[in-house]
């Protein structure tokens, strides 16, 4: 069977294996994305830097993407794909925030608070004629027609819902919100939730995503739509706010993606872990245990207490460590994103899973 993606000759193969890991189930192996220079391939060309094409010319960065997916072996169940990104409040600059960006080394950005009093600020809309807004759609455009038959334009880090408040407000003061005027977060929360459809399936579309699938920045595949979730403002709440002005936005995200990831970031948020894994269509959780916290593999307890309700874990691993999490963990239940030296150990952790699934 041919591919429809020139960089991914398995594709039909690494399809069914993703197919199985959403039903919670196994074709011969879990999933396991392996990435490598491939055999005979000279240095992999660098990766454009995060932010790309947000301020330079599109064609330099798409050139600079086409060159080292074609060096690049994607073994087991990785796709070729880009997730384009013009930083974390793409979502608030889209609602009227203004972004602000490092002059010293162009490496990260940041909305500046525009919300005064949401009295008089709501309501919440796109703007469709934001300069950010109309320039991701051009530059999803562009990589779509370039990727076409090639690679995948993967879903955006949106950072939608409360964390889009959080950006248009500022972290702060929205939690004195949340104590001063409850129903008026309530009432921005769930403007800002309406606008998730049409906002995810304009950049699909300008993409060209339907072509060959989804995936989103955490690199899980769907053929039809999926993407990341999450709410990093979460971190900042106690259970009865997340329930009241989180929970609803990500009911809603998952409801109408049908498959997602959520990224957990940090132990100020494990608070929230029950309520995460009853979310209908939540079906896997990317546990990032954060800066100066014991190691991922370190986590086991709490990876098998997230699949024991049922859901997946994302998996961070090399050709070691993966013989560890294989042992204690149920493979029905996760997907493996391994790292390894060459193209010849990644398939050499290939075949050392299937033979011990």
């Amino acid at each position: 069977m041919s591919s429809p993606l020139a960089f991914k000759p398995d594709f039909a193969e690494a399809k069914e294996r993703w197919l199985a890991f959403w039903d919670h189930e196994l074709v011969d192996r879990p999933c396991c994305l392996v990435t490598a220079m491939k055999d005979g391939a000279g240095p992999l060309p660098p990766n454009p830097p995060y932010l790309s094409g947000s301020r330079e010319p599109f064609r330099p960065v798409i050139d600079a993407l086409l060159a080292r997916a074609e060096a690049t072996w994607f073994g087991g169940e990785a796709m070729p794909a880009y997730t384009p990104s013009f930083g974390p409040d793409m979502f608030a600059s889209w609602l009227g925030a203004r972004l602000e960006f490092d002059k010293d080394n162009y490496g990260t950005n940041w909305a500046v608070p525009c919300i005064k009093d949401w009295a008089t600020d709501l309501p919440l809309t796109l703007d469709e004629d934001s300069r950010w807004w109309q320039r991701m759609l051009d530059f999803c455009q562009a990589l779509g027609d370039a990727f076409a038959d090639k690679m995948l334009v993967a879903h955006l880090d949106l950072h939608s819902n409360m964390d889009a408040l959080s950006a248009l407000r500022s972290p702060e003061l929205l939690c004195m919100d949340l104590m001063d005027v409850p129903e008026l977060i309530e009432q921005a929360v769930g403007q800002v939730n309406a606008l998730y459809p049409t906002i995810y399936d304009a950049l699909y579309d300008a993409a060209g995503m339907g072509r060959c699938g989804t995936q989103g920045w955490v690199p899980a595949y769907h053929p039809e739509k999926t993407n990341t979730i999450q709410c990093d403002y979460a971190a900042l709440i106690g259970p009865e706010h997340f329930r009241r002005f989180v929970v609803p936005g990500l009911e809603a995200e998952a409801a109408y993606l049908e498959h997602t990831v959520y990224h957990l970031d940090g132990p100020e948020c494990l608070v929230h872990l029950d309520d995460l894994c009853a979310i209908p269509g939540l079906d896997c959780i990317q546990w990032v245990s954060g800066a100066r916290n014991k190691p991922f593999v370190e986590w086991m307890d709490l990876l098998k207490r997230i699949q024991s309700k049922g859901v997946a874990v994302w998996v961070p691993c090399n050709a070691e460590s993966i013989k560890v999490f294989h042992r204690e963990l149920d493979p029905r239940l996760l997907f493996y994103v391994c790292s390894v030296r060459s193209q010849t150990e990644g398939e050499e952790v290939l075949r050392w899973l299937k033979s011990n699934t």
